[in-house]
């Protein structure tokens, strides 16, 4: 099994992390467009092209399946990309709409949804929360997430002002998305923030959740291929995989 994990950055690398703890694929292929993150900001005919080009990209490979780790992308350009793609290609927020509700069984539960601009502007994660009769759904976007984590202030002080910029008008919630693949990097201090009562729900976990529910994984691969690709700065990209997935 040969995958390939598209971002629009370095955020996806939470997602091939999770892929590497759970042992499914024999080789990942990771491709990063780190020369137009972020994709929160732009319009939808632009993530599309972009996704697209993701798509021709990766036709280098002889994948069996791709992974959209961006949440933009999976709210605006997933049918396109299936239809550009010959081998299937799954995105994040159906996975986060299924590990939410396997989570979280109180229809009434209070949950906040985060992430870029575009992705809460899609309403993609409130569309099939409602689908599955979830009523009580708060969309918050915090954009300037995304370029602290590029940043790697994962703690400290402007971190902590941008996390009661963004949070402090609200009520603490049963339940936090976090639908953006690079929040799952501030997931502490996400979790300080709110308290231990706040389940949050992270997209590399929600993704193997919904591969395992979908195909039947015969084989466990413990020490699976890797080869990290990215439009801008291959080698930093490559740096970051190395400190963060200890490979």
């Amino acid at each position: 099994m040969k995958v390939g994990v598209f971002d629009s950055g370095i955020g996806g690398l939470t997602v091939v992390k999770s892929l590497l703890e759970h042992q499914l694929f024999e080789e990942i292929i990771y491709f990063g467009d780190t020369a137009r993150v972020p994709y929160g900001s732009k319009d939808k005919n632009t993530i599309i092209r972009y996704a697209i080009e993701a798509v021709e990209f990766f036709k280098n490979f002889k994948l069996d399946l791709i992974i959209v780790a961006c949440n933009t992308v999976s709210a605006y350009a997933l049918s396109e990309m299936q239809e550009s793609a010959s081998c299937p290609v799954i995105g994040v927020v159906e996975a986060g709409v299924l590990a939410t509700s396997n989570a979280i069984k109180d229809k009434e539960a209070n949950i906040l949804i985060i992430g870029t601009n575009a992705t809460i502007n899609s309403k993609a994660y409130e569309n099939g929360l409602s689908a599955m009769a979830f009523t009580q759904l708060t969309a918050k976007a915090t954009p300037l997430f995304v370029p602290l984590v590029e940043e790697t202030l994962f703690t400290g002080k402007i971190l902590e002002a941008t996390l009661e910029h963004y949070f402090k008008e609200l009520k603490t919630p049963n339940a936090v998305i976090l639908g953006c693949t690079h929040f799952p990097l501030i997931t502490d201090a996400i979790a300080s923030y709110f308290g231990e009562s706040t389940k949050l729900i992270h997209s590399g976990d929600a993704i193997v959740e919904l591969l395992e529910h979908r195909f039947d994984f015969y084989k466990r691969y413990a020490k699976p291929k890797l080869k990290f690709f990215a439009s801008e700065n291959p080698e930093a990209l490559r740096k970051i995989a190395q400190e963060w997935l200890d490979v």
